[in-house]
């Protein structure tokens, strides 16, 4: 099996891997028109990748799509149970789409920029000013009701299967991803939240991804998922996430074995 990657620093100790930097894509066509499977793309080259070169890709086309936009994210969450994240809603930022969301959601409550990563892109709405000051600065409005919680659950989904969990705790009062300051338990992992996210990853085709789940009013919720995460934590735990893709690959995309027997033409 030829694999080909546009991301090298996630295939690190992969086997028999080449490398095309994604802005030499149409440079190298030959190359990865020779190749089995092509991993990590970025956005912008996933159609041209599947539906112009009919070639398959990891992250699965699902997990890149849907985890670049909330709205989407958001969507499809909703296709499949509508009560699967906090109360959100999304419009468009016209004056009187304004006054409604403020005259349906208490204070606080969250916004949040569409495409965005990190805790980077979420703001806690105090106050009507503050929520006018986030729609001034975003044409298309995600906002989400505020759960009281004081940590969040990153669940790491490779291949078919969870490889991964833990929580995110404290940070900067806020937001709890390590990147602003959580810290990270290993300990006491709910088995409902793992089922949980099995079960939706498989229902959406999502192969790559960090999911946060946060525990509110006696039920398990979605923040999101990101299909780039983070992986200082797997590093902490001694996972090589490098090793669970490529055996993925192996047993998804078997090589190809010749017949042991020429097939004959029947007339």
């Amino acid at each position: 099996m030829k694999l080909l990657t546009f991301n090298p620093f996630r295939t690190l100790g992969m086997p028999g891997i080449s490398y095309v930097k994604p802005d030499h894509m149409f440079k190298k066509i030959d190359e990865i028109r020779a190749s089995d499977v092509l991993l990590f793309p970025e956005k912008w080259q996933v159609n041209s990748l599947v539906y112009g070169l009919n070639k398959k890709i990891f992250p699965s086309i699902q997990s890149i799509q849907l985890g670049f936009d909330k709205i989407e994210m958001t969507r499809a969450f909703w296709s499949i149970k509508p009560d699967l994240m906090p109360y959100t809603e999304i419009a468009g930022s016209s004056k009187a789409t304004v006054e409604r969301i403020l005259d349906t959601f208490p204070f606080p409550f969250v916004a949040k920029e569409v495409r965005s990563s990190m805790g980077k892109g979420v703001f806690l709405i105090r106050s009507r000013e503050d929520f006018l000051a986030y729609a001034e600065q975003n044409d298309v409005l995600y906002v989400q009701e505020y759960l009281p919680i004081e940590k969040d659950l990153r669940v790491v989904y490779v291949g078919n299967t969870v490889v991964s969990a833990y929580w995110r705790i404290g940070g900067d009062s806020f937001h709890n991803n390590v990147a602003q300051g959580g810290k990270l338990s290993f300990h006491n992992i709910p088995d409902e939240a793992l089922q949980l996210v099995d079960k939706t990853a498989k229902a959406l085709g999502i192969d790559h991804a960090g999911f946060d789940v946060v525990y509110a009013n006696g039920k398990y919720y979605f923040l999101e998922f990101n299909c780039l995460f983070g992986n200082q934590a797997l590093v902490q735990q001694g996972i090589q996430i490098e090793k669970m893709i490529f055996n993925y690959l192996q047993e998804q995309f078997p090589p190809l074995v010749p017949p042991t027997t020429p097939y004959r033409h029947i007339s």
